[in-house]
């Protein structure tokens, strides 16, 4: 084929995102296919595996992507529509030299996408650039590969099943898959476990009709609050489009947040594996730090993103990382990628071993008050500028900070973190403190800090980076 130019927009950090019809087309999946075909073949590589997820327009761009990688002379295996981590699990189980699981995520339905992973590590940053540079030089392998449908979804849910250790204590659970990939797997899966499961939006719609599949997000869980409260549920579940990312909420509705569904995990893991290293994003709460130092663990603050926290926990062999977007990753028994239908039936073990309610055990975690992650634009050729405009005035003031990820800056009562998105045009920051006092002047220490940045980079500079609104939930 001749060569191909992508839209600017869709080559991201940490996988390929577009809007179809806009920024995205079947004539880029299929360009997608070849290039990384052909990186696949340059490394020695002839075998991959091709899932996708439930949007409408996923069975065109998986079919051009399957010829793409065909026609660069690779043995691709159609995977079948599922949840992400179906796709990874296809990987390690039929050691795929490549793999590509197209989804849009949690994104509209208008959204779509491409995760991938080569020689069975996370293919992102510089390769996915380099897939741009690939297609625009036109000089794609060649060959006559072959096809073969081989759905791993039955597979797949086996595997979930062999980790569950809860017994047969029958809990009552409220699952809501938010008519995303995951459903098909979730329905499979709750007629192996023991108890009553009550499900929420299982079929797969790639319109999302009854709420956007984003836990992350408090308005996507109210139906799910809804009904574990109207069940007299233990507790709730809630996954993303494709699942590699959950939410759970507690009897009472309270939602637990990633690094509080972490500290639990944590616990447990820790007893199996004394002193391990437990990693979390930076964005996670001090309090999670503390408790996996107090329980005996080896905290780690890492960078933000799911292909940055797989590379580091293959690096340093911790058997459990998490970030405060719900991504979950176990290589304790597990193959260390994110998996929300996994880290859910672990979870759920957990809970059937407890000796009391799970809303009594996330009442005796450590309290702290923090903003939600805020956002706010900077054009993406100031953004990183920003950020170390920032780190020099913390710097200058002898702050205690972190750099792993932007600046994290801590203080003698809380903390607050600014960092650069890597897939958007945004600065990202987030504010934690011991009381709703300390947080209104912690979060006036980031105003001020980041205001004075943006001021010296010429750009404007927003009455109120904090919204008053959020302190005054607090106050």
């Amino acid at each position: 084929m001749p060569s191909h130019q992508f839209h600017p927009t869709i080559l991201r950090e940490y996988d390929i995102r577009g809007i179809i019809g806009e920024t995205l087309s079947a004539a880029d999946a299929y360009a997608i296919g070849r290039a990384l075909g052909t990186v696949c073949r340059t490394n020695g590589g002839t075998t991959a595996c091709v899932g996708r997820d439930g949007r409408l327009s996923s069975p065109e761009l998986e079919a051009a992507t399957v010829r793409g990688l065909a026609d660069c002379g690779l043995a691709v295996t159609r995977v079948g529509l599922g949840p992400t981590p179906m796709l990874y699990y296809a990987q390690k189980a039929r050691q795929a030299d490549v793999a590509v699981m197209i989804t849009g995520s949690h994104n509209p339905p208008s959204h779509n996408g491409f995760k991938m992973m080569m020689a069975g590590k996370p293919f992102f940053g510089p390769a996915i650039a380099n897939l741009g540079t690939v297609a625009a030089a036109g000089a794609f392998a060649e060959g006559q590969g072959t096809v073969e449908d081989q759905p791993m979804l039955v597979a797949y849910v086996e595997r979930l099943l062999q980790d569950w250790d809860g017994g047969d204590r029958p809990l009552t659970v409220v699952w809501d898959a938010g008519n995303g990939a995951a459903g098909e797997a979730m329905s499979l899966l709750v007629d192996k476990l023991p108890g009553r499961h009550v499900l929420l939006y299982a079929d797969i719609d790639g319109m999302f009709p009854n709420h956007h599949p984003d836990p992350t997000d408090p308005h996507t869980l109210e139906d799910l609050i809804a009904r574990v409260r109207q069940e007299n549920a233990d507790l709730g579940i809630a996954f993303d489009g494709d699942g590699d990312r959950i939410g759970i909420v507690d009897s009472s509705g309270r939602i637990l947040w990633g690094d509080q569904i972490l500290q639990i995990l944590a616990e447990d893991v820790l007893r199996a594996h004394p002193g391990a290293t437990i990693i979390a994003d930076v964005k996670a709460s001090q309090g999670l730090f503390d408790e996996v130092a107090r329980m005996g663990g080896t905290p780690l603050m890492w960078k933000t993103g799911h292909s940055l926290v797989k590379t580091k926990m293959a690096e340093t062999g911790a058997p459990l990382a998490g970030e405060m977007s719900g991504h979950i990753f176990f290589a304790d028994k597990y193959y260390g990628f994110d998996d929300a239908l996994y880290a859910a039936v672990r979870f759920l073990g957990i809970v059937a071993r407890m000796t009391e309610p799970l809303t009594q055990r996330a009442a005796r975690m450590p309290r702290m008050i923090n903003t939600p992650e805020l956002r706010f634009d900077c054009p993406d050729e100031k953004k990183f500028a920003v950020v170390e405009a920032v780190r020099a005035v913390v710097k200058a003031q002898a702050a205690d900070l972190s750099e792993v990820d932007g600046v994290r800056v801590r203080t003698a009562d809380g903390w607050w973190l600014l960092r650069a998105s890597n897939t958007q045009a945004v600065l990202v920051a987030r504010a934690e403190a011991d009381s709703a006092g300390h947080l209104a002047e912690t979060c006036a220490a980031l105003e001020a800090v980041v205001g004075q940045a943006l001021h010296s980079a010429g750009l404007p500079v927003p009455a109120a980076l904090i919204p008053a609104a959020l302190l005054e939930i607090h106050a």
